[in-house]
């Protein structure tokens, strides 16, 4: 008497492949929208840095962001908060958050303002997350002007 060893049919393993399939989708498309929103967090981190080494920068320069006299637009210059060296870093890696999207800067010696792109989209709408001199820390659907010291 021959015994025939029990496997799997085809139909089996195609059903179980099937599933492995819709849940590893359901996986992905949530890791796609945490990986955003973690983004979205770095750059709101790295912006909070910039608030708080600015003020160090305006203690520590005689009460001011720029000495340079004017309005600064960039994210850069000399004898501005922009050239602290924590400042760079916190800049660099918030644009490099945002998928590398330059931020939008403005300074002068009594204020200053940052902006960059926010990447998880809600309601379909492009956010921005602005802080200032002031203390504000918020998002914004409007991109504030090249040199703007206070956010939109």
């Amino acid at each position: 008497m021959k015994t025939r060893s029990q496997g799997f049919t085809l139909i089996e393993l195609l059903v179980v492949i099937a599933i492995i399939g819709v849940l590893s989708a359901v996986v992905l498309a949530s890791l796609n929208t945490a990986r955003s929103k973690g983004n979205d967090a770095a750059i709101q981190s790295d912006l909070a840095a910039i608030q708080t080494q600015s003020e160090i920068f305006y203690g520590s320069n005689g009460n001011k962001y720029d000495s340079s006299g004017g309005t600064t637009s960039t994210c850069s210059g000399a004898g501005t908060l922009w050239s602290d060296t924590t400042i760079i870093k916190a800049v660099t890696a918030a644009q490099k958050a945002a998928g590398n999207v330059a931020a939008v800067c403005g300074s002068n010696a009594s204020a200053y303002a940052i902006q960059v792109k926010l990447n998880s989209l809600k309601s379909g709408a492009t956010q921005f997350w602005c802080v200032d001199a002031s203390g504000m820390a918020s998002t914004s659907p409007t991109l504030m002007l090249g040199g703007a010291i206070a956010c939109p």
